[in-house]
């Protein structure tokens, strides 16, 4: 059990200079510039928003001892500098950012590790990333066949990367509680650019007002997190001079060409074979071969695929049915299917397929998952039953642990998903493929000490192992500095740590990381 003790933001310590003295219960008309002004006749002026971060102290018991640590959670004012008429304006409020921080006690900051933690989308909160496996609280949602039922539960999370990094946790702008201050728009801050500048500034902030420049530092971002922390990885070095000792990448949309169908584009067919093969394999459809055997022959028959998709009607009839009587056999799916979609088999068709028969849709994110649907004469899976099976647990879950054991009071609405940030802007792509795998390769040139791992899941068919490996395998780096990239591929999905022995293995493998990217 956590032991929880409430600190008065005024108490906090010298390494907790983030936090301010804020009340939140004190209304505008109340403040002392805002009574004169109304005291003289004038109009009272709109005060700036202020940083509102509550700090509690906890401590974690785990099999390797008592873990004390501070947790500070809240909104931090982001600033630009603004220019007028070619003269310097001030820094500027643009947005509030939510987010949730743990510092051990007590620690040597040029010893301790920081690692800063976000999530995807685009317009995903870090809920998942924080509470499913970095925290040091978790949420119970059990897993597919085993899911716990409502109202849920927040458990200890004893594997938590605590132990052996501080914690920073950031909800970009528009997801979480995170918004544009008032007045301001919300929509540069949704793109490729506005993003990686505003979640590089946070980081940027809480590394200078808590003194962490000497400590190591690591990113760790999921999914379009991982497109974020690639870029990021760059985007430091080259802006603020902040170089990092690792970078952790979990399921990363590192080249969104290999992910999603595009015209004329064969590239994904190939890579999504693999995944394919094991959803069919999970589900019964491949009869008693092990696993690792249909995966193995799909990845070494995804090189005959890519070359007999490339030469499009130049394949001779015998050759093309050979292929649609292979990728049948692999996949579960009919030959007539396969055949009529001419070989070329969109994820989400497929997965809306697969199991038709059994009145069943398969998840996409994890296609271990399944669900009904209201018909299935569906061309597309309606929905994706592990995000269904997942938000109602991690959403019940933050919310109580926010108010309930942060002790932070906010009545936005906490954005999990935010659909508000699309159309997402990817403007600095325009004409090519969205790719920051060379991003990433420039920030290892840049650095020679940056260290990389990457967490894939053999059932995540949204970012697939292949796709990811294909990625990395573009990256234009010497030979020698592949070492520095390690790979780890477990058998859950996207959100590998959903399921119980993925996450403990999963929570091993960060902290090792950790320590041996650190360098102490």
């Amino acid at each position: 059990m956590v032991r929880k003790h409430f600190l008065p933001a005024r108490c906090a310590g010298p390494r907790d200079r983030f936090s301010r003295v804020t009340d939140e219960k004190r209304t505008s008309t109340e403040r002392p510039e805002a009574t004169k002004a109304a005291s003289e006749g004038s109009p009272a002026k709109k005060p700036e928003p202020a940083d509102d971060l509550v700090t509690t102290r906890h401590t974690l018991h785990t099999p390797e001892g008592d873990v004390a640590y501070s947790a500070t959670t809240g909104r931090v004012v982001l600033r630009q500098e603004a220019v007028k008429e070619d003269k310097y304006d001030g820094r500027k409020p643009k947005a509030e950012v939510s987010i949730t921080y743990y510092t051990l006690d007590d620690a040597d900051v040029t010893q301790r590790p920081v690692t800063f933690a976000f999530n995807g989308g685009p317009g995903s909160s870090s809920v998942w990333l924080h509470l499913g496996v970095l925290g040091p609280r978790r949420v119970d949602s059990g897993d597919v066949g085993n899911l716990t039922a409502p109202p849920y539960g927040l458990v200890d999370n004893t594997e938590t990367l605590l132990r052996v990094s501080d914690l920073v946790f950031i909800d970009p702008v528009s997801t979480g509680f995170s918004r544009a201050t008032e007045g301001e728009q919300a929509k540069p801050f949704h793109g490729f650019t506005g993003d990686l500048e505003s979640v590089g500034e946070i980081i940027r902030l809480w590394t200078s007002r808590n003194d962490r420049w000497m400590s190591p530092k690591f990113l760790i971002g999921e999914s379009y997190g991982g497109t974020r922390g690639a870029a990021l990885a760059e985007y430091l070095q080259q802006r603020f001079g902040m170089f990092l000792n690792g970078v952790m990448l979990v399921a990363p949309a590192l080249n969104m060409e290999a992910l999603f169908d595009g015209e004329h584009s064969n590239l994904p067919h190939p890579l999504f074979l693999p995944v394919y093969a094991a959803t069919a394999h999970y589900h019964g459809l491949l009869g008693d071969r092990a696993l690792d055997d249909v995966v193995a022959e799909a990845r070494d028959w995804a090189e005959t695929y890519a070359s007999v998709l490339a030469r499009g009607a130049r394949v001779p009839d015998d050759e093309r049915a050979a292929a649609v009587a292979k990728i049948a056999s692999l996949t579960g799916l009919s030959e007539d299917y396969v055949d009529r979609a001419n070989l070329r088999l969109e994820h989400t068709r497929v997965y809306a397929e697969l199991l038709r028969t059994r009145r069943l849709v398969t998840g996409r994110l994890d296609t271990r998952f399944t669900g009904p649907a209201d018909h299935y004469i569906h061309e597309q899976m309606p929905y994706d039953p592990f995000l269904t099976a997942t938000s109602g647990p991690y959403t019940a879950a933050l919310h109580h642990y926010l108010r309930g054991e942060l002790g932070y009071e906010h009545d936005a609405i906490y954005e999990v998903l935010s659909r508000q940030v699309h159309p997402w802007s990817y403007k600095e792509f325009e004409g090519k493929a969205v790719d920051v795998a060379d991003k990433l390769a420039n920030a290892m040139i840049l650095n020679p000490h940056l260290q990389v791992h990457i967490a894939m899941g053999r059932y995540d068919g949204g970012v697939p192992v292949e796709a990811i490996e294909y990625s990395l395998d573009q990256m234009a780096v010497p030979a020698s500095y592949r070492e520095r990239i390690e790979t780890r591929v477990y058998p859950a999905g996207h959100m590998m740590y959903i399921h119980p022995e993925s996450r403990v293995a999963q929570s091993a493998d960060l902290a090792d990381f950790v320590r041996r990217a650190s360098n102490r």
